[in-house]
């Protein structure tokens, strides 16, 4: 009876490892999973760089506007070069011919500088909203972040809202939400009208916000052009 009672602990001891093999396998080949998706979302993500430009198609289809990287050729999305690291910086380090320089990409030392324009080639005279939405970011590195927006060589420079004071920093406009960073509208785009813009995105070193903690941060951002602001 011993006999047979030590075999059959045996066979238990047998079963219990291989169902914890097949446990631990399956859970190893869950996490490759899961890991494989995230790095495809992330790869999708990033993979058009860290700031895009997009017109609504109907914009084009129905009142001929267009997106212009040259201010000759049409089109309907934009995409800059992105950079692989971005140290924090001073407005004051930025060119102040920046907005002028150069059409498309024109990144500096760590900023980005994109410009392009926007074309009425159309009849009629149009008003569309242009917003910048803030896609995803990492290590809340958007607390930091500046955006400034030459329209027409006006610039305006946008930042997230203090979250102590509950104020715009210093010479900045707010963000217009929590997602959204700008949300604006150009009235009265007349035929044969030519908008240029140009974003620069920095890290702004001066902002109580920048800290170590921003170290390894991301942040993508992505602007549309639309005829009218659905919230």
């Amino acid at each position: 009876m011993k006999k047979n009672f030590s075999v059959n602990v045996t066979a238990k001891q047998v079963y219990r490892r291989k169902l914890f093999r097949k446990i631990v396998k399956t859970v190893f080949l869950f996490l490759i999973v899961v890991l494989s998706i995230t790095y495809l979302f992330l790869y999708i993500l990033y993979d058009e760089g860290n700031f895009t430009v997009s017109l609504d198609k109907n914009m084009a289809n129905r009142n001929n506007i267009y997106l212009s990287e040259d201010g000759k050729t049409k089109s309907v999305e934009l995409s800059a070069e992105s950079i692989d690291y971005m140290d924090n910086i001073s407005i004051h380090w930025i060119p102040k011919d920046v907005d002028t320089e150069k059409d498309g990409s024109h990144n500096g030392t760590n900023y980005i500088a994109y410009s392009f324009y926007v074309m009425n080639a159309g009849k009629e005279t149009v008003n569309y909203w242009y917003e910048i939405d803030i896609d995803d970011t990492i290590k809340n590195v958007d607390k930091a972040i500046r955006i400034m927006i030459y329209q027409n060589g006006v610039p305006t420079v946008y930042a997230k809202m203090n979250e102590e004071t509950k104020e715009p920093e210093a010479d900045t406009e707010a963000f217009y939400s929590s997602n959204i960073a700008v949300l604006e509208q150009r009235l009265k785009f007349k035929p044969g009208d030519k908008d240029r813009y140009t974003i620069v995105i920095w890290i702004e070193g001066d902002d109580p916000d920048c800290t170590n903690d921003l170290l390894g941060g991301e942040i993508k951002l992505r602007m549309d052009f639309t005829e009218e602001h659905i919230k």
